[in-house]
């Protein structure tokens, strides 16, 4: 895991600049921290009549609306609509994944099969692993994998702890235990033939014909500490699985940084449904916002944001420069924070994230992006850590200009 930037000084103050007065997203922020504190007025006894309370809720979504900066009409949430992939209008092309062994990125729909094969083509340089991450994918059944894997390790434990006992080097395949809990999985054949068992069929006492066998090799016998390691990693494995890729792009300063053309893998309904979803609720708005209290609203809004799987972020720079990437809408603000951090020049240096309205993002209690709102998509503001810009200041210097690292300046792209 990767250790949080120590916050400290810069060791030499930058040169003195001209100061610079305070940005939109600071003036965002203001404004955003004014209205907070309006609310926390004491307000008078409310309404009582119903047109008074339709009053005070139209009040309420105005003001939600305005200080949110959206243009539309009050107590709408606007989704961005998904629109077909392969359209360069998109903001990010698809949702794309990364195979952890062999580097390959994947669409949603290739992931699996590749995965599959990538662990097949495994076997030919190390048989041991490839069977135990066959074993560990290929069967979706967690609570079977585990029971299966346990009584593996219990074979290889009576083995080591009694070589001299033949009977643990044996084991019958078609036992009930090993029909039940080994049989049915699947790469349990692959690791037994590929940590030194092998197939043999042997006489049984008190019956006709022979049965078949696993056997352990002599020479397999000779390497306890082998067994030993080969099941310790077959306890601790894990599922091979793609990771979400997070196609970072940098994007010049544009007026189009707030609007997301989303392919339809952002959403869980499919794109009809969700055209459907906008349509009746444009219908509906100015009716339901009247009757609606905000905490109603607010329970709406969380039961909308569970419809989404994946997110978009976006994160306007100083300069205005953007920086974009893909995540689960259930991940947290750390990782946003560390994703920024690797883009920076000076990652040590602390910073902030703001969302609409001036709202700042706490990396210490890094809440999901599905309960702040986040989803399926977001335009947040880069600032430096107030504490570190007063000590600059302090000793007459401003923040290096150039934030990004260079080699992402260099492919820096026109957002369309």
């Amino acid at each position: 895991m990767r250790e949080r930037a120590p916050r400290g000084k810069p060791n030499q103050p930058a040169l003195q600049q001209p100061r610079q007065g305070p940005t939109n997203e600071a003036r965002m922020a203001a404004a955003a921290a004014l209205a907070r504190l309006e609310q926390k007025q004491p307000r008078a006894r409310g309404p009582t009549s119903q047109e008074s309370i339709r009053n005070q809720v139209r009040k309420e979504l105005q003001a939600e609306a305005t200080v949110s900066g959206s243009p539309e009409a009050p107590g709408t949430n606007k989704v961005p609509e998904p629109r077909e992939e392969g359209s360069t209008q998109l903001a990010v092309p698809a949702v794309c994944f990364t195979c952890p062994l062999t580097g390959a990125t994947l669409r949603k729909d290739q992931r699996d099969a590749h995965i599959k094969e990538a662990i097949l083509s495994h076997f030919s340089s190390d048989p041991v692993a490839a069977s135990i991450m066959k074993i560990h994918t290929f069967n979706r059944d967690r609570d079977r994998v585990k029971l299966g894997v346990d009584t593996i390790a219990k074979y290889l434990d009576n083995i080591c702890l009694h070589p001299e006992e033949e009977k643990y080097r044996k084991i019958k395949l078609q036992n009930r235990v090993f029909q039940e809990r080994i049989n049915c999985l699947e790469g349990t054949h692959e690791f037994f033939e590929a940590v030194g068992f092998q197939k043999a069929l042997l006489p049984v006492p008190d019956q006709e014909g022979p049965e078949e066998f696993y056997v352990l090799s002599e020479a397999a016998l000779a390497q306890p500490q082998s067994l030993r390691k080969h099941k310790e990693q077959l306890l601790v494995a894990e599922p091979v699985r793609a990771t979400l890729a997070r196609q970072r792009r940098v994007f010049q300063p544009s007026p189009l940084a707030s609007q997301f053309d989303l392919p339809g893998d952002f959403f869980n309904l499919t794109a009809e449904e969700v055209k459907r979803e906008q349509r009746l609720r444009s219908e509906a708005v100015e009716r339901l916002s009247v009757l609606r209290t905000k905490a109603m609203r607010e329970r709406e809004e969380q039961r909308e944001r569970r419809r989404y799987t994946y997110t978009l972020l976006r994160v306007r720079f100083p300069d205005g420069c953007l920086l974009q990437g893909t995540f689960y809408a259930r991940e947290r603000v750390a990782a946003l924070y560390a994703f920024v951090r690797e883009a920076l020049q000076s990652d040590w240096l602390p910073f902030e994230l703001l969302a609409s309205g001036g709202q700042r993002l706490s990396e210490e209690e890094s809440p999901a992006f599905d309960e702040c709102g986040l989803v399926p998509s977001a335009l947040l503001t880069f600032s430096w850590d107030a504490a570190l810009l007063e000590d600059l200041r302090a000793a007459g210097a401003e923040p290096d200009s150039s934030i990004l690292k260079p080699e992402l300046l260099s492919s820096i792209e026109k957002l369309s």
